[in-house]
């Protein structure tokens, strides 16, 4: 009896996962649909584009790329070449900056560390409209705009209070025997910062560089504020300037742009995604 009650239900299992795999595949292929379609209308003639909804082009052309890397004032790769700039210093700012504030938070007793610790906290509900204002005339004060500068300088002074927070909750569950051995051994705090937790928070520092990377890389707002010259326009904002207000649009060489604009990004997230699950997975409130 037992035997014949329990194969209804195997199939019963079987079924539910078949069932849910095919949502799963449904829903990834509705929301992948719109990256699917721009890349195939980056190899569609301009007049097609819009005509052929379909993913698979009847002829493929590549004159779109062609004709978007050279059609803003400067080559795209000028561009490429200034959001990459701006993200390797963000990436160096918060790896150091915020690795070493939480490391003070999480490891350190020194007197207001709760009361500072929740200000950092309470700047994450900050809208950046609240704060672009005043930065702006401090920045226009110093000479900083038209210049890397306003985007990259922050990132030392440890402004990324999400990632200080990442960092904090690693940090807290390292074990205490760490400092209490490193301690015993003469190591002081920057030698224990340095050659112990370090080493061992590589999935939390990957984490940041990649959450930095990306949210760098696809900045739009703040880059149109304090960029203005086209030498020094990063991809998002010359992105934009394919998108002519008056009807004049080059959708062709947008796609074209987008398209390689994502490759990044993509490639990041591939080599960077065992160590963004990792770092995530371990980094929970604790």
């Amino acid at each position: 009896m037992k035997r014949r009650s329990s194969a209804p239900s195997a199939r019963r299992i079987t079924l539910s996962k078949v069932v849910r795999h095919i949502i799963l595949i449904a829903v990834g292929v509705l929301l992948i649909y719109p990256l699917l379609w721009m890349v195939a209308s980056s190899l569609k003639p301009e007049e097609l584009i819009f005509r052929d909804p379909s993913l698979l082009p009847e002829t493929i052309d590549f004159s779109n790329y062609t004709d978007g890397w050279n059609a803003l004032s400067s080559p795209f790769g000028l561009y490429l070449l200034n959001s990459g700039a701006i993200v390797l210093g963000s990436l160096l700012g918060n790896l150091i900056t915020c690795s070493m504030a939480a490391y003070a938070f999480a490891k350190l007793e020194f007197r207001g560390k709760k009361i500072f610790f929740a200000l950092m906290l309470m700047t994450l509900m900050l809208p950046i409209h609240v704060l672009i204002v005043p930065q702006y005339v401090l920045f226009s004060n110093l000479g900083w705009v038209n210049t890397f500068l306003p985007l990259i300088v922050p990132k030392f002074l440890a402004t990324d209070a999400f990632f200080i927070f990442l960092m904090v909750q690693f940090f807290r569950g390292l074990p205490k025997e760490l400092d209490e051995a490193a301690r015993i051994d003469g190591a002081g705090y920057w030698r224990t910062y340095f050659q112990v937790l370090l080493p061992l928070s590589v999935p939390a520092l990957a984490t940041t560089a990649i959450f930095t990377f990306i949210w760098t890389w696809n900045d739009f707002y703040s880059q149109l504020i304090y960029l203005t010259r086209p030498d020094v326009l990063t991809v998002p904002v010359a992105l934009r300037n394919f998108v002519d207000s008056t009807g004049g649009s080059s959708w062709g060489s947008l796609f074209a742009m987008s398209v390689v604009t994502l490759i990044p990004v993509f490639l990041v997230f591939l080599v960077g995604q065992r160590y963004l699950i990792k770092g995530i997975a371990t980094t929970g409130l604790k």
